[in-house]
């Protein structure tokens, strides 16, 4: 006795799901709206990323998503691609679209949270500099710095200024916080004044474990070092 195969039946074809491609730097369409049209400081925007995908209509548009790596780093959120940010789209700056070929170019700019420049009170009324740059953020001069750490009087009180450069990220200059302190241990044996440390940013506040950068008596010299990473 001889026994019928069953025919083989196919198995139907899955849809080919797209590869989309990690972060790369800031289209130079993007780029040239963002400085030409919304007036953006242009050493800001080329420091930005984004990440794309594929739109209809042809291989030459593109859905594009702009981003702060700094502020990336600070959330620990890891950015794999353009999905990436469906979760968390308050980290999304720009949005929109471009086509390659036309040239054209819609964008939209994401609406971003209102950031302090210091914990005290005072720095509202300070004239400052704000710059697009520094999203808003005021930029103080070197006396402006100087009289907001002689102005601490509790010890153990605090106060910030933003920064361009330092082992910390995060923030509207993108590398976290320089926070000073006034040394609740002063003037015990081997104490200094000042305590100088480094803080990420997220959400216009210092997070997370602070990195302990020096320690002096002098406000001027604090002032000074802040002052050459706050512009």
């Amino acid at each position: 006795m001889f026994w019928k195969k069953k025919p083989k039946t196919e198995e139907p074809l899955q849809p080919e799901v797209e590869k989309l491609p990690g972060p790369r730097s800031i289209e130079e369409l993007v780029g040239r709206q963002m400085v030409v049209d919304l007036n953006r400081d242009p050493d800001w925007v080329w420091q930005l990323r984004s990440v794309v995908r594929r739109r209809s209509g042809g291989a030459h548009r593109f859905d594009f998503r702009v981003f702060d790596e700094a502020q990336i780093k600070a959330k620990r959120v890891k950015v794999k691609n353009y999905a990436s940010f469906d979760s968390c789209p308050e980290l999304v700056l720009y949005q929109g679209w471009f086509d390659k070929v036309s040239m054209e170019i819609h964008i939209e700019e994401k609406e971003q949270m209102g950031v302090p420049v210091t914990e005290v009170s005072a720095a509202a009324a300070s004239p400052g500099i704000t710059s697009p740059a520094s999203g808003g953020a005021r930029i103080f001069t070197g006396n402006e710095i100087w009289q907001r750490i002689v102005g601490l009087s509790e010890p153990g009180g605090t106060v910030f200024f933003y920064l361009t450069g330092s082992p910390a990220s995060g923030g509207p200059l993108g590398r976290g916080a320089a926070i000073v302190e006034l040394n609740p241990n002063y003037p015990g044996k081997k104490q200094e004044r000042y305590n100088l440390y480094t803080s990420n940013v997220d959400g216009g506040q210092p997070v997370g474990k602070r990195q302990k950068m020096s320690d002096s008596d002098s406000s001027k010299e604090i002032a000074h070092y802040i002052k050459e990473r706050h512009y």
